[in-house]
């Protein structure tokens, strides 16, 4: 829901529901029916379900079917202290947080998802973190690829952007797929090369949270491997009552731990893993800090913009640059960059926001 100052004022979740509309009008177009549909199942918590069925509702859903937009919450557990003593939120209150996006399985299963699943004949299903604003959704190509590799498991991946960057990595470890934290990795091994005579590195698969999985694949896990998943350690700012009886809200330290499973921990149980390269300029821009540190939403707003000039230049627009290059174009217009024949050899000036396939302001 967060806005991030584009032109049109669009939060992440605008983008996404109107990919969404623009994929299924793209699939009614090539086959030549009415009836494409995609579902789109968020999970929430119980800190954000309410205010995200009130704020599709209030936006009527962004011109989806509101039957087709399932929500489900994940499941919370106890925060701690680092002597393992659980953080009171209120005097009579438990300190409650997410169990992380790899909750994801057990939720699938408490709310039973699957089966709304299996009743919509839905056989294959994509996985993506909320907050990257170049997301495709439903991705055709990325499915396609995975289905023709007959995966019932895979991942998006870009490369890293320098060694030590703050990613995980996809690897082979004892013949079995998984992604390894950065902070798991040596410097050695960061820096080691595909060859003597290569530049690139050898381990570079950087893991952008973007998965696709047969639903086959998800009821083996919810079934069988749920309980394997172990829980990873999040050190945070954690609000709840300090030792002297009052609330802290805004902790200046970290002060608690956080219990949290990964969605990606379940490559290991894949028996035919798939991964697929993307450009990260095209499709990983993600929301995760305030502004003046990385991925913030100045940044975003940049890569899309860019994403969005490329775009026009690629369909033969001509345009008179400035210094503030301010570039908006609606997905009900494009998902990645068709439908935008009518700009060649258009001269185009910015500011240009374009809402529909046919102007441009």
């Amino acid at each position: 829901m967060y806005d991030v100052s584009l032109p049109s004022k669009k939060t992440l979740y605008q983008i996404q529901a109107e990919r969404i509309h623009r994929l299924e009008q793209l699939a009614n177009e090539e086959f030549q029916t009415t009836t494409s549909i995609i579902p789109w199942f968020i999970m929430t918590s119980e800190h954000t379900q309410e205010q995200t069925e009130k704020y599709l509702h209030t936006n009527n859903y962004f011109g989806l079917n509101p039957n087709n937009i399932i929500l489900f919450e994940q499941h919370l557990l106890p925060a701690l202290d680092f002597q393992g003593k659980i953080l009171l939120d209120d005097k009579y209150k438990l300190t409650k947080a997410a169990d992380g996006n790899g909750g994801l399985y057990r939720a699938l299963t408490t709310n039973k998802i699957l089966n709304e699943m299996e009743k919509r004949h839905i056989k294959y299903i994509h996985v993506y973190c909320v907050d990257n604003i170049l997301v495709r959704l439903g991705d055709p190509v990325f499915i396609g690829f995975c289905i023709e590799k007959n995966a019932d498991c895979a991942a998006k991946v870009v490369k890293k952007a320098f060694a030590n960057e703050a990613v995980g990595v996809i690897c082979k470890v004892r013949d079995r797929y998984q992604v390894v934290e950065y902070s798991e990795i040596s410097e050695k091994t960061s820096q080691r090369k595909k060859s003597d005579n290569s530049d690139e590195l050898l381990f570079n698969a950087g893991n952008i949270c973007n998965h696709f999985f047969t639903l086959d694949f998800l009821h083996d896990v919810c079934k069988n491997h749920d309980d394997e998943l172990q829980y990873h350690i999040a050190k945070k700012k954690i609000p709840s009552i300090g030792k002297d009886g009052k609330r802290i809200d805004k902790p200046t330290e970290i002060n608690g731990i956080k219990l949290e499973k990964f969605v990606f921990d379940v490559f290991p149980f894949s028996k035919t893993f798939a991964v697929w390269e993307v450009c990260r300029e095209d499709e990983f821009s993600p929301l995760k800090n305030g502004t003046g540190s990385k991925d913030t939403a100045e940044t975003c707003r940049k890569d899309l913009m860019l994403q969005h000039i490329r775009y026009l230049k690629q369909a033969g627009a001509i345009l008179q640059e400035t210094n503030e290059n301010s570039c908006e174009i609606s997905p009900l217009v494009s998902y990645s960059g068709e439908n935008l024949e009518f700009v060649k050899g258009q001269s185009l000036k910015f500011p240009i926001i374009m809402n529909t396939s046919t102007n441009s302001s």
